[in-house]
């Protein structure tokens, strides 16, 4: 049984999220998130080598979410099970596997933004293990519930457009290059940053396969964390390339 104090630390963190995304959706459309091409310099203070900054900032996605999950009554039930691993096959791939495949020698993230990540992170994996794993009541027969199953669906075609996505940046670059070009092909077709259309799309099937504030929380903070930074990727690839591809829209196709 959940303490009504865990409870209440639970919900004043799931409601500190929802405060903050559209606080965050309005910061960012006013300020570039300071790395990969965006990245200026010591302006931002230290930095951290690209690759270290990545992993520093996603190590609690994985690894914090585990520690709570496991130590919830119900971390070995069915549901709960499948929703640690729909959680890892994002986040193991996100952590460890992505950053090693980047090109990214030389390349700096300010040590700010990855301490940010890192707080974020830790909120949002103890909100949602949590969740999952002791305060959210699943019975087996949740596997067959179509909102599991529409969001299991969302989900796993949200991952495939990312990791596609993420494949046709990371052939781009040859080994030694370090410049930048227009992608094409696959959902670069439509828009601009497919893969975090593809991240949104992820985290919009946790929260209706978890069906939960807390997945709901995530999903609406990865939207206001994304498509500002998908707006001002678009902006500066039209500026850079006189013959960037007109139709294309910045995160959603045929809209924004």
């Amino acid at each position: 049984m959940t303490a009504p104090g865990g409870i209440a630390l639970h919900s004043a963190l799931v409601w500190t999220l929802f405060a903050l995304a559209p606080l965050t959706f309005i910061g960012l459309l006013r300020l570039k998130v300071p790395y990969g091409r965006h990245y200026s310099g010591r302006r931002w203070g230290p930095g951290l080598p690209d690759r270290v900054g990545w992993i520093v900032m996603e190590l609690p996605a994985p690894i914090f979410f585990a520690w709570v999950y496991f130590a919830g009554p119900s971390a070995g039930g069915a549901v709960p099970l499948v929703f640690l691993g729909i959680w890892q096959c994002h986040y193991l791939n996100r952590t460890f596997i992505y950053p090693l495949r980047t090109r990214t020698r030389g390349k700096r993230m300010p040590a700010v933004v990855a301490v940010s990540g890192f707080a974020f992170n830790i909120v949002n994996a103890y909100i949602n293990a949590r969740w999952v794993s002791e305060i959210g009541r699943y019975d087996p027969q949740w596997l067959g519930d179509p909102r599991f199953l529409a969001g299991l669906s969302v989900f796993a075609a949200g991952f495939a457009l990312n990791l596609h996505s993420d494949n046709t940046l990371l052939k781009l670059r040859k080994p030694g290059e370090t410049g930048y070009s227009i992608p094409r092909g696959g959902g670069f077709r439509y828009v601009s940053c497919p893969n975090y259309l593809g991240e949104v799309m992820e985290w919009a099937g946790w929260a209706l396969a978890t069906w939960s504030l807390a997945g709901l929380a995530f999903f609406l903070f990865t939207a206001a964390n994304l498509v500002p930074r998908a707006l001002s990727h678009h902006r500066w690839y039209r500026e850079r390339f006189e013959d960037y591809p007109p139709g294309r829209k910045a995160i959603i196709p045929g809209w924004i």
